[in-house]
């Protein structure tokens, strides 16, 4: 049986130091990138990572859609190696890709936008979470 190799989609709003410093250690633990940029946000998930049966979008004229942060997808990973990456990117003393999921039979099915947009929600009901816990500690405190 043939394994999957490990790749992301790896999005950034804007190239910077940091994004160099990441690809070399996606390099190091020899996973594949796939850059997405703009033009492709509005693509299934499954086409960018080039799963059988999924087609190009024919939204090609239309707007690039925005996204302003870093996003990164994985797919053929297991958990602990999802905790080396992790581990590799805190070692480097870079800060935590904020934005992550991994490949599902559902998401790949999604456009790259509205995972991202999945994503970013998801992540402000436990930011918001997290500060109403740290409230309702401080209240019993008083």
């Amino acid at each position: 049986m043939k394994t999957m190799r490990e790749t992301v989609l790896y999005y950034t709003p804007e190239v910077t130091d940091r994004t160099a410093r990441l690809k070399g250690i996606f390099v190091r633990l020899g996973i594949r990138i796939k850059n997405v940029g703009p033009d492709q946000a509005g693509e299934k998930v499954g086409y960018l990572f080039g799963m059988p049966g999924f087609l190009p979008s024919d939204a090609g004229s239309e707007e690039p859609l925005k996204i302003e942060d870093e996003m990164l997808v994985m797919k053929g990973f297991t958990s602990r190696r999802i905790d080396e990456l992790l581990m590799a990117v805190r070692k480097a003393g870079l800060s935590r890709i904020d934005l992550k999921a991994v490949v599902t039979d559902s998401n790949a099915g999604w456009t790259f936008y509205q995972l991202y947009e999945e994503i970013k929600e998801e992540r402000r009901q436990i930011l918001e979470g997290t500060e109403k816990s740290k409230q309702a500690e401080e209240e019993e405190k008083e």
